[in-house]
């Protein structure tokens, strides 16, 4: 999620862009905005689903004992603490649209597999109970579980070329995005997931995500693997996320493939973005938003698609 913890700050004064008639939020907020991280499995050690009763919920863990062979023993952590609301919107009716950048994407490239199967990761996500654990966190309406497709449809970029440096900067994830709503319109309940491939096409230089000098996999300064934020279009915020290429064991499960990483980091992402989309709606006291407090512990699959637990409030712990 780009609570890049830390909060990295953007200054972002864009065109305005149109829009049909949405929830609004905080239409007079400033244009000032946070970016927030997924951070990276720095030890290398995801941990996946261990230690959920029947009731489908895992405790908030911590390490008993890190040495390499035993990293799946845990305790309950000692100071859990709950997510608090500090008056923001959340996104009360979803939608996300998925925008696939670079020709291996498209129809007959390498990676054409992997967005479909992406696509059919978000059709069923709003509706499962994975994302209903969301529901709990709410402003002056409830979170609705519903499809996260919507009436705009997805982007297979093939038009737009990627950096050549496969560097690609906040702003250009941005000016992606306005490309997008400049010839769709602006949904400002959606959130747009801009998907990178591997490589620059036809070379074999890494395609990453940066902010700065922090970067995802592929980039010299392996901070974070995906990120949701914002930028005020003039009249109000439009919400993106960037999920870069899992080319790293820093963002990988051993084990699951490129898809179900990815699925992992739109899972994390997505809910942060609905939960938490300015910065200023649910997070806890040390500035974690909810999938940040369950990350890489307890990760697993359910019928082939990779998820991450969610904290949940209800139960002052992870829950699948």
């Amino acid at each position: 999620m780009k609570k890049m913890l830390p909060f990295a700050f953007a200054l972002v004064i864009a065109a305005a862009g149109s829009a049909f008639a949405q929830e609004e939020l905080n239409p007079d907020a400033p244009d000032v905005t946070k970016i927030h991280v997924m951070q990276p499995n720095i030890d290398g050690n995801a941990r996946t689903a261990h230690l959920v009763d029947e009731t489908g919920v895992e405790p908030q863990m911590e390490l008993v004992d890190p040495t390499p062979g035993n990293e799946a023993k845990f305790k309950a952590a000692s100071n859990a603490v709950n997510l608090t609301y500090h008056g923001g919107d959340v996104i009360n009716t979803a939608k996300v649209v998925c925008i696939f950048w670079g020709p291996t994407w498209a129809s007959g490239g390498s990676d054409n597999s992997r967005a479909t199967t992406i696509q059919a990761f978000r059709n069923q996500f709003g509706t499962n109970s994975h994302y209903g654990i969301i529901t709990q966190y709410y402003d002056s309406a409830y979170i609705s579980a519903s499809n996260l497709a919507g009436s705009q449809p997805d982007w297979f970029d093939t038009t737009n070329a990627l950096p050549s440096t496969g560097n690609v900067t906040d702003a250009t994830v941005q000016a992606e995005v306005k490309r997008y709503v400049s010839a769709h319109g602006t949904n400002y309940s959606t959130v747009y997931e801009v998907f990178l491939p591997k490589y620059v096409p036809g070379t074999t230089k890494l395609v990453y995500s940066s902010d700065g000098s922090s970067t995802s996999c592929g980039g010299p300064g392996l901070a974070y693997c995906a990120y949701h934020s914002s930028y005020w279009n003039g009249s109000n915020y439009v919400k993106y996320s960037i999920e870069p290429y899992p080319s790293c064991s820093g963002c990988q499960v051993s084990g699951w493939t490129v898809a179900q990483n990815m699925e992992h980091f739109m899972c994390h992402e997505t809910r942060e973005a609905v939960t938490d989309p300015l910065g200023n709606a649910w997070y806890d006291s040390t500035g974690y938003e909810a999938d940040d407090k369950c990350a890489w512990t307890g990760l697993f699959t359910e019928n082939g698609y990779g998820y991450q637990p969610e904290w949940s409030n209800a139960i002052n712990g992870c829950k699948q």
